[in-house]
């Protein structure tokens, strides 16, 4: 839904909500969970590929549904949207013109680098592996991230194709163990923190570990965990990162409801 901003620039107005895309869920679980406007001025939809498990349509890899995407839109341009035209699919029959990336099982959080414009997307596992992928601002779309066939770089078992051709790997990935959902995160581009600019920090549901990296030359380097910004006090249940104007990170936590920011250690802490 879209709406516009009231006389208040700090609220919306209830009466002007519009509906712009819609989809059917056939299930509960792996909604996706996330919009986004890019730096290009689209905007970007995550969408999971609907349940119940293993993606028994195999929704993800297919071109005629919105489910297991990333999709594009132009919210500017036309009523309720339009179509941008260097979307990966526009003229393929058959394929849904919305899409822009492909093979996704739940891409609960997904976001842009504000200096570089890349994307790094948080997808959430089924049951072996949880990754990161990344998508770089010149990337011209149309990548396929593997769901069903592969999870992770992992071949499912049962899966007679799990080379997938064309198919891009996590950059970073970790298996199931006591942890339950990676959360996507932001790379941190505040001022606050010198010491962690550049670094793209994310977390798990389930465990309330949050890591952080760089990914410098097409590779992942400077791996760490960051124990000092588990937040207290009622964690595993990190839900969600964000991000403010000025590019400093905050964490949410869906057990407590809170939303904590991350700021720098005080005097004699490490």
């Amino acid at each position: 839904e879209e709406y516009l901003v009231s006389d208040d620039p700090d609220r919306a107005d209830p009466d002007s909500g519009r509906i712009i895309l819609s989809f059917q869920q056939p299930d509960a679980i792996h909604n996706g969970g996330m919009l986004a406007f890019g730096p290009d001025g689209y905007l970007y939809i995550a969408s999971g590929d609907g349940g119940p498990g293993n993606d028994p349509d195999n929704r993800a890899q297919s071109l005629d549904t919105l489910l297991g995407k990333i999709l594009r839109i132009d919210v500017d341009d036309a009523s309720p949207y339009a179509i941008p035209p260097d979307n990966p699919f526009v003229g393929v029959p058959g394929a849904r013109e919305e899409i822009w990336a492909y093979g996704l099982r739940n891409p609960w959080r997904f976001s842009f680098d504000r200096e570089t414009g890349d994307m790094y997307i948080g997808d959430v596992g089924e049951r072996a592996r949880e990754e990161i992928n990344f998508e770089p601002f010149e990337s011209p779309g149309g990548l396929n991230y593997g769901w069903r066939v592969r999870e992770g770089s992992s071949c499912r078992p049962g899966q007679s194709d799990c080379a997938l051709e064309g198919a891009t790997d996590p950059i970073y990935e970790y298996e199931k163990f006591l942890t339950a959902a990676v959360i996507g995160g932001y790379v941190y581009r505040g001022q606050a923190i010198p010491g962690l600019r550049g670094y793209y920090l994310f977390g798990d549901f389930s465990s309330g570990q949050v890591w952080a990296f760089r990914y410098a030359g097409g590779e992942v380097v400077d791996f760490h965990e960051r124990r000092d910004l588990k937040p207290p006090p009622l964690l595993p249940t990190i839900s969600s990162f964000g991000e403010d104007a000025d590019g400093e990170l905050y964490i949410v936590s869906w057990l407590s409801g809170s939303v904590y920011k991350i700021v720098p250690c005080g005097p004699g802490e490490d």
